[in-house]
């Protein structure tokens, strides 16, 4: 641990900041984090993960005078890609970077706090970049992840460890980059790592201690605990997996989750199944019953916060074999009905609404361009599979047929987070246009070695552009406008009640679109690639926007052909911070 603490954190120590010594934050504080303007308390802007502000001084009409107030450099060669989202909490901005680091910010001039460096051992294996996608605030502590699979929880006031715990042996592969939920008292993580043949689980801590409460593994045949003891088993054993396979079964949980508080549930994505050849999962050809579907590798759970147990499940892609992991975020809404709903756009390249009571199916529309492995989503919610399009096995031979697959397994939509408005009821997806040559190959189980069995090449399918910001009525799924982008989209998005949806571009343009139309309003060139996510908040009555920019992720290295089409993009990581000055929020 590197951590340095300025003198401005002594005057908060002493003094306070913002209007006094930093409170704890409760159970209410996080339940309320979507609806308080001063405060982002939560990954997601609160825990339902919409994404969305209540905020509507900074309009449409005024927009053009939203000017930079402040930016922060993390500095250093640990640049990378910087995936995080800010988090406000008292005067403060939290908000960690490449290599497992958290800095503490200043909020009114920018100025770091303290500053806090993981001592990350040789030998991690992160899959896709050095990233950390941010932290969660309670009591008064920030708790985040690091990249050798372990959750750190730290004072808020001066970066002191708290506690430091292993969530998994980094050595098998093992990860975690998402952002930690927090409900009712308990830390709930997950797990990266899903390339390594690990298996995905959710863990629940007491955020005092750090002690375990709960785990869940997410492939059937394993045990999970509560309070120290062998609770239930995850499914049936062999009911969905041939012999020992799931032993290694992947799955991982490496978004994180979201929580639903209104059914207390949390809802936990899980990743592809391991390994990617799905002939070696009795998954190549149609099975009887769901024999090959590979549980609960693929899907979305929904999981008792108290206990761990498993509510329901809903699998996107049964016989997983294109790496269409089911990690994407779960969004709870209410329709225009009136409706619980539940929503999330998979990486197989169809958006779901499903009922929030249950998880059950209500319906699914594509919303990307050209998909190949399947013809659409039958009434139950399954893939009506396009057999020709699963890549060939490859028994002996040193590979079997090579298909051309759309979505590539970069996906329809990877990791970066959608935002739902409540002002138009529509969702704004994140998305790209690609596919991918892909075949697979014989291969066997080594701890801590690659555990794929596939080959791949990406592909862009269109001359004009790859991403695509699209606006989504989520109750027939059809798409009101798209936002075409020329590389890939890779990172968050955020609409409020303004009537604005801000997102950023890898060619390093921070942008602000009408949320009805599409249309551009406002851009800012901040000098290197965003992937990270967006956040806005009233500070001295003032409205201020936040990214972080630093150019990275999965894209660069494993993109293919559509890495060389990018490779020109700079790293960078810089916090920029704007502002409507109270003088120009009337101005049209």
């Amino acid at each position: 641990m590197n951590r340095f603490v300025t003198a401005a954190t002594a005057a908060i120590m002493s003094f306070g900041l913002a209007g006094g010594a930093v409170a704890g934050v409760t159970e209410e504080d996080l339940l309320n984090d979507a609806t308080t303007p001063g405060d982002v308390l939560t990954n997601g802007m609160g825990r339902d993960l919409q994404r969305y502000s209540p905020l509507d001084t900074l309009n449409k009409d005024n927009i053009e005078n939203l000017f930079p107030a402040w930016a922060f450099s993390f500095g250093g060669e640990k640049q990378r890609g910087q995936e995080t989202q800010p988090l406000i909490y008292d005067g403060v901005m939290y908000v960690t970077g490449s290599y497992s680091r958290m800095y503490a910010i200043d909020l009114k001039t920018g100025e770091e706090l303290w500053q806090y460096d993981a001592r990350l051992p040789e030998g991690i294996l992160p899959c896709c970049d050095v990233i950390n996608r941010g932290g969660a605030i309670y009591g008064d502590n920030i708790y985040f992840g690091t990249l050798d699979a372990r959750i750190v929880a730290l004072d808020l006031k001066t970066g002191d460890v708290k506690w430091n715990k292993k969530i998994a042996d980094y050595k098998e592969g093992y990860s975690y980059t998402a952002a930690p939920l927090i409900v009712n008292g308990l830390v709930i993580t997950g797990n990266s790592g899903g390339e390594f043949g690990i298996v995905g689980e959710v863990q629940a801590r007491d955020a005092e201690t750090g002690d375990l409460v709960w785990t869940r593994p997410v492939i059937e045949g394993h045990m999970g605990t509560l309070n120290g003891e062998e609770s239930t088993m995850t499914g049936t054993l062999n009911a969905t997996w041939p012999g020992d396979m799931w032993k290694t079964g992947g799955g991982a949980t490496w978004l994180g989750g979201s929580y639903d508080a209104d059914t207390d549930t949390l809802v936990f994505g899980t990743g592809n199944p391991a390994p990617w050849n799905s002939h070696l999962r009795n998954a190549g050809t149609p099975t009887e019953g769901n024999k090959g579907d590979n549980l609960y590798a693929a899907s979305r759970l929904g999981i008792d916060p108290a206990t761990g147990e498993i509510k329901w499940h809903f699998q996107t892609t049964p016989r997983e074999g294109w790496d269409f992991d089911g990690v994407n975020e779960v969004v709870a809404f209410t329709d225009k009905d009136g409706n619980k709903r539940f929503a999330t756009a998979d990486r197989n390249g169809f958006f779901y609404v499903l009922n929030r009571e249950d998880g059950a199916f209500v319906n699914a529309t594509p919303f990307v361009s050209n998909i190949t492995w399947a013809e659409g989503i039958d009434e139950t919610g399954r893939p009506i599979y396009v057999e020709d399009a699963r890549p060939g096995n490859p028994l002996e031979a040193e590979k079997g047929q090579m298909v051309f697959s759309v979505p590539s397994f970069l996906g329809g939509k990877n990791w970066m987070p959608m935002a739902h408005s409540q002002k138009t009821g529509m969702f704004y997806v994140p998305s790209n246009e690609w596919g991918m040559d892909i075949w697979n190959e014989p291969i066997s189980y080594k701890k801590g070695a690659a555990y794929l069995g596939a080959g791949f090449t990406i592909k862009p399918i269109f001359e004009s552009h790859i991403g695509s910001l699209k606006a989504i009525e989520p109750e027939t799924g059809e798409i009101k406008w798209d936002f075409q982008n020329d590389a890939p989209l890779w990172g968050g998005v955020m609409t409020t009640a303004g009537g604005l949806v801000f997102f950023g571009t890898p060619e390093g343009e921070f942008i602000a679109l009408d949320d009805e139309t599409g249309e551009k309003l406002w851009s800012f060139q901040t000098g290197s690639g965003i992937v990270g996510q967006p956040v806005t908040y009233e500070f001295e009555g003032e409205q201020y926007v936040t990214i972080v920019s630093g150019w990275g992720g999965a894209v660069p290295l494993w993109g293919g052909e559509v890495a060389k089409k990018v490779n020109y993009l700079n790293q960078g990581g810089t916090v920029w911070t704007f502002k409507l000055p109270k003088q120009l929020a009337m101005a049209n």
